[in-house]
């Protein structure tokens, strides 16, 4: 089945050049030019993906993302955006995007994105042994790391029973982690599970969802759940 694409970029050279891509790429692809129309085409359209452009007319791109997640709209968001600045990229995880590129970009690797991104709508598998430290409870089918607590089948988050928002990409990770509970996991098998691609050891696209992950795990007098080892990778256990 050909994948849709809904593609809002107001640059027309660049529109243009992206829809010729995704078109030979075999997406089926809507473009508009601003955000009054990209919200106006999803609603219409429902496409698989979103590629969004953060700095547009009327409506700018954080502003679409953040009026799609407030509408419960999971769609995946590959945001583009002429910022390098971490702030900015925060703002974009903030508002809800699943990934990000900086412009200009190479063209191979938006694609791995956003066939990453497409790819992600499957279930994570799941460890035929889950660790020691991981909790699960086949009746309600909950994961439970200390005081972290998963429902995967709704997608939510709690932790001494206060709820966390997380983003689709944020939580795509923390259930990732949360069910290999005391064990290391190296860059290249997140990216691979979560990402689909390894963007390579000079990308931050990980410390960046760990960082903004660790934030917003964090309570007042809680330890924190998610460890780096360095050189290696990311582990979740109890404290």
């Amino acid at each position: 089945m050909t994948s849709t694409v809904l593609l809002a970029e107001d640059d027309r050279a660049i529109r243009d050049s992206l829809v010729r891509l995704l078109t030979l790429e075999g997406y089926q692809v809507t473009a508009v030019a601003d955000g009054i129309q990209a919200l106006a085409a999803i609603h219409k359209e429902h496409p698989d993906a979103i590629v969004l452009d953060v700095m547009m007319p009327g409506i700018d791109g954080l502003a679409v993302c953040s009026v799609l997640r407030a509408e419960n709209d999971r769609t995946p968001i590959l945001m583009l955006t002429a910022r390098v600045e971490t702030s900015d990229r925060v703002a974009g995880l903030d508002a809800g995007a699943d990934d990000y590129m900086v412009k200009p970009f190479e063209t191979d690797e938006l694609l791995a994105r956003l066939r990453a991104l497409l790819r992600r709508a499957l279930p994570l598998p799941v460890p035929a042994d889950p660790p020691s430290t991981q909790s699960v409870h086949p009746a309600d089918g909950l994961i439970e790391v200390g005081d972290l607590r998963i429902d995967p089948t709704a997608r939510r988050v709690w932790r001494q029973d206060i709820e966390i928002a997380l983003s689709r990409t944020e939580y795509d990770l923390l259930e990732l982690l949360a069910r290999n509970a005391g064990i290391v996991l190296d860059h290249s098998t997140v990216y691979d599970r979560i990402w689909g691609y390894d963007f390579g050891p000079g990308s931050k696209n990980l410390a960046v969802y760990i960082g903004y992950l660790r934030r917003k795990l964090e309570l007042p007098d809680a330890p924190p759940l998610i460890h780096t080892v360095r050189g290696v990778g990311y582990s979740l256990r109890e404290p």
